[in-house]
């Protein structure tokens, strides 16, 4: 099997994402792209990397979001393996908009499994194509933001860009060190 390879400089530090045929397969951010990359490699097996400029069209997709349209990741297809759960929470993240929040819990109960929420927030956490499958948009019931692959000042910052930072957030610091997680390079940390 052939994928896809590009890295792509963002706001948010560099970005390194695989597609598969058409579709984008995974995201990965540069504080976790070791341990990314060896999960990624049991769930696809062996396979050939190629460099592409553009795979699947995400390198503009995600420019595109970066600029300013938020609605440009919904163009990009995406085919994240994992179970049949894990596969409908990450469809019900997709349909969360650019410019809006849902509790873990919310997204249990969208899904119908209102006591699932434990296993909706751990499929939440093993989301291989962040912001473009939005797993940053799910925060705790409370509106604190609560756990993110990239970081909590990632996270933060993707929902400021999305002008959907839950209220009382703002004093998360901009550095993460408290969390135990290396501190991207990012535009807000001024």
């Amino acid at each position: 099997m052939i994928v896809q390879h590009a890295v792509l400089r963002t706001p948010i530090g560099r970005l390194t994402l695989y597609a598969g045929g058409d579709a984008l397969t995974a995201v990965f951010f540069e504080n976790g792209e070791a341990a990314e990359r060896l999960r990624f490699t049991r769930r696809t097996g062996a396979v050939r990397i190629e460099s592409h400029a553009d795979p699947a069209g995400a390198v503009s997709a995600l420019r595109d979001y970066f600029e300013g349209d938020l609605r440009a990741l919904d163009r990009v297809r995406v085919d994240p393996a994992g179970t049949e759960f894990q596969r409908a929470v990450w469809l019900a993240l997709r349909e969360i908009p650019a410019g809006a929040t849902m509790s873990y819990s919310g997204l249990a109960a969208r899904l119908g499994r209102p006591s699932a929420v434990r296993a909706v927030g751990a499929a939440n956490g093993s989301n291989p194509i962040p912001i473009v499958i939005p797993c940053h948009r799910v925060v705790a019931a409370n509106g604190t933001l609560w756990g993110y692959g990239g970081g909590l000042a990632i996270k933060k910052w993707l929902l400021t860009h999305e002008k959907a930072l839950p209220r009382g957030t703002e004093k998360v610091p901009a550095s993460p060190r408290m969390y135990g997680e290396r501190p991207p390079r990012l535009p807000f940390d001024a």
